[in-house]
């Protein structure tokens, strides 16, 4: 089975999934960008302090409450130029 290249997404085209602009919500973790769009936490664009459409790295490896496992749970659809 023949395995897709996962695309690039520039920081700008990321913005644009934070769930107010389409109905596409992404999050940036490392490099790689998730889909969290069927998650109940981030249904309006946002969790807690945290904005969809955006890298959040430095924030989550500051203060998150939890690791970055969470991401397991949600596909990646791309990676971050």
């Amino acid at each position: 089975m023949e395995t897709l290249p996962i695309p690039f997404y520039t920081i700008r085209q990321l913005a644009l999934r934070n769930g107010q602009d389409r109905d596409e919500i992404w999050v940036a973790y490392q490099g790689k960008i998730y889909d969290v769009s069927r998650s109940r936490l981030w249904r309006r664009g946002n969790h807690y302090e945290h904005w969809a459409g955006q890298d959040l790295t430095a924030e989550l490896d500051k203060d998150a409450p939890h690791t970055a496992n969470v991401f397991d749970n949600f596909p990646v659809v791309g990676q971050l130029l």
